[in-house]
């Protein structure tokens, strides 16, 4: 596998149909090009058609402007059996000044399929640099993490299921307590 199947950079000018009610590019908009750029890198790397299983942690740092150049850069840093982690980090430029700002991260779980949408076996990747290294061992601890997060997601379920109906409210803290009676 060569190294440069590893990443996909896409460079798109902000126009304004992509613009919000406050005159910045929609969030939305640049989710749909993210996961654009998801799909292509990961569908590279696989050599086959990818679907998008999740998308983890899309952290917003700063608006993104009509008239800017948005640059996405996407890196398959993980391989499961038929899944793929993609990281992507998105910089907008200010043409005229050429300022440049980190405007969103985030983390794509993408799965290789058949065409018949079945889960297929993806190459195994070999981290060679440093910076691969890290980002596949950040990787193995994000994929850890959300594991235990799902795990503790269903353990909650359980006990809410346990509870007779109308017996539960939703705290402050977005935690299901149940009433005292």
């Amino acid at each position: 596998m060569a190294q440069e199947d590893l990443q996909l950079h896409m460079t798109v000018l902000m126009t304004p149909d992509m613009a919000n009610f406050a005159g910045n590019v929609h969030g939305g908009a640049i989710l749909r090009l993210m996961d654009q750029v998801a799909y292509s890198c990961a569908a590279r790397y696989a050599s086959c058609y990818v679907v998008t299983a999740s998308v983890d942690r899309v952290s917003f740092r700063r608006p993104v402007r009509v008239g800017e150049l948005v640059t996405f850069m996407a890196s398959v840093n993980y391989t499961g059996q038929s899944s793929m982690e993609v990281g992507m980090k998105v910089v907008a430029e200010e043409i005229c000044s050429r300022t440049q700002h980190h405007c969103n991260s985030s983390y794509f779980t993408m799965v290789a399929v058949d065409p018949c949408g079945r889960p297929v076996q993806v190459p195994r990747l070999v981290p060679v640099t440093l910076e691969q290294w890290r980002r596949h061992e950040e990787a193995q601890i994000r994929r850890r993490l959300k594991y235990e997060m799902e795990q503790q997601h269903k353990e909650l379920m359980a006990q809410l299921d346990a509870l007779p109906p109308g017996n539960y409210r939703m705290s402050s803290e977005v935690e299901y307590m149940q009433i005292a009676s």
